[in-house]
């Protein structure tokens, strides 16, 4: 739960915090970095000066959208791991990576316009998704399913691989996390 000075927000509160960064997401990648903010704030069903409560500024709002993805991915991982088996939990996660990535791409002008103000809005996103999957690659290497010998970076590095080669081809992306997941599977010698 979000917080404000050190107290969580409401309910109505945090709900239109969520409407305004799942907005913010759709509107930049759609609009670009120029996107009109009344734009976002009417299409999340608020006014303007709740917007601005919640993100003073625009790059304040383009890092909390990126960084509110990046969670929503990363915890996923455990989400998936207590509904499904570790093998089907961490192949489920790579299509919720692959969408991760689709709206980091698209919202791209924004982020590099965050960036050039001074922030770094990907300071700790490789360690966090670095973090999710280890953990599918240990539950899957615990319970029998997954190679142990895999690193959780390089991983990473072949979803973005994916991610980039297959573009907006979600089917061909599907493709090729089958074939991903075939390396990561553990295959006891006889």
């Amino acid at each position: 739960m979000t917080t404000t000075g050190g107290r969580p927000l409401r309910a109505d509160a945090q709900r239109n915090r969520e409407l305004l960064l799942s907005t913010a997401v759709r509107v930049f990648s759609e609009c670009g970095p120029d996107a009109p903010l009344d734009q976002i704030a009417k299409q999340a069903g608020v006014g303007i000066g709740t917007l601005y409560r919640h993100f003073p500024t625009r790059d304040a709002l383009i890092e909390a959208a990126y960084r509110n993805e990046l969670a929503v991915v990363c915890d996923a991982a455990a989400e998936l791991l207590e509904a499904m088996s570790p093998v089907d939990a961490t192949r489920a996660w790579m299509d919720r990576f692959i969408d991760y990535m689709t709206r980091k791409i698209g919202m791209a002008d924004a982020l590099r316009a965050v960036i050039a103000a001074g922030a770094d809005p990907y300071a700790h996103s490789f360690e966090l998704l670095g973090g999710a999957v280890r953990s599918l690659l240990e539950a899957g290497a615990a319970a029998g399913e997954l190679r142990a010998d895999v690193r959780a970076d390089d991983v990473l590095v072949s979803l973005s691989g994916v991610g980039l080669a297959a573009g907006s081809n979600r089917e061909q992306a599907g493709r090729l996390l089958d074939l991903l997941m075939d390396g990561l599977r553990y295959h006891p010698t006889a």
